[in-house]
């Protein structure tokens, strides 16, 4: 198949490749042309514009910044609606609004592109930047079931856990839930770690003590021990964390609800990014807690 790849980061590079190294033809486009050039080696070709990047591609898969990059790359003038082939599958993969979501399905189902018969998809991700190079990550899809069917052999090749969670925007919904269930325990894991540290107690002991427990999970296991080592490179952005929690906050302000611990998470969060650290990973919490 001819796939079409909009976006080369720490996340993107490694999924355009496992399609890359399944057999598809791949062309990437990315505002930084030298994140493409490095996937050469892989049979990846550059593209030097989203419209030559769409050019006779059977499915186009997105994963960019943030909601606004989203709708850029797709309803700008010289974006993935304008020049998209006839009937291609439209994915995008990032954390984005599900509003957004929902709007692009219907942009694509409008009088002025409904003859272009594009099939529209949802699918954002869970699993960090090891799921991505491992092909394990969670992909969650808000698509018409016909569409997530068909695209199921190339989100195999991606993952290991994929959902059909409903129509357009139900992906993005889900996504949100992640990341306000990881907003919680990450938090939890640097708390202990915190309480370790603060009572002269040996972390990495404690950690062995409670990780396989029923304070268990994913954020214990890979997490809370570069906590231990203050190891802040990035899996995760702090930056990209942000912009997650704040569309979660934003669905349910629409309604009139609040998530106290998400709003509590995402204040620490906001102050770790004023001391600078935006481009940290997401274990970086732990710093909050220091002196």
């Amino acid at each position: 198949m001819n796939i079409a790849w909009i976006g080369a980061g720490v996340m993107g590079s490694s999924m355009a490749r496992h399609l890359a190294q399944a057999g598809h033809k791949v062309k990437i486009y990315n505002r930084s042309r030298a994140k493409c050039e490095a996937l050469k080696q892989y049979g990846i070709e550059p593209a030097a514009t989203i419209a030559s990047c769409v050019q006779d591609a059977q499915a186009v898969f997105t994963i960019v910044g943030d909601p606004s990059d989203v709708e850029q790359v797709y309803l700008g003038e010289e974006g993935i609606f304008r020049h998209a082939e006839r009937g291609a599958f439209l994915v995008d993969m990032t954390t984005s609004s599900p509003v957004l979501a929902k709007r692009l399905y219907d942009t694509a189902h409008s009088p002025e592109f409904a003859h272009k018969k594009f099939r529209v998809a949802d699918a954002p991700v869970s699993g960090g930047d090891t799921g991505a190079q491992n092909a394990t990550l969670s992909i969650m899809v808000g698509a018409d079931k016909e569409d997530f069917e068909a695209l199921l052999p190339l989100f195999r090749l991606m993952g290991n856990t994929i959902t059909h969670i409903g129509p357009a925007g139900s992906g993005q919904h889900c996504k949100a839930c992640n990341q306000i269930a990881i907003a919680g325990t990450l938090t939890g894991c640097a708390e202990a770690m915190a309480y370790a540290l603060q009572n002269n107690l040996n972390a990495e002991i404690i950690l062995q003590a409670i990780a396989k427990g029923a304070a268990g999970s994913w954020q214990m296991d890979y997490n809370a021990p570069k906590m231990i080592k203050n190891d802040y490179s990035a899996g995760f952005f702090i930056k990209h964390f942000i912009k997650d929690m704040k569309i979660a906050q934003s669905v349910m302000a629409e309604q009139n609800k609040n998530l106290p611990v998400l709003n509590t998470v995402l204040s620490m969060f906001e102050e770790l990014d004023k001391r600078g650290f935006a481009q940290n990973g997401t274990q970086s919490i732990i710093d909050y807690y220091k002196d």
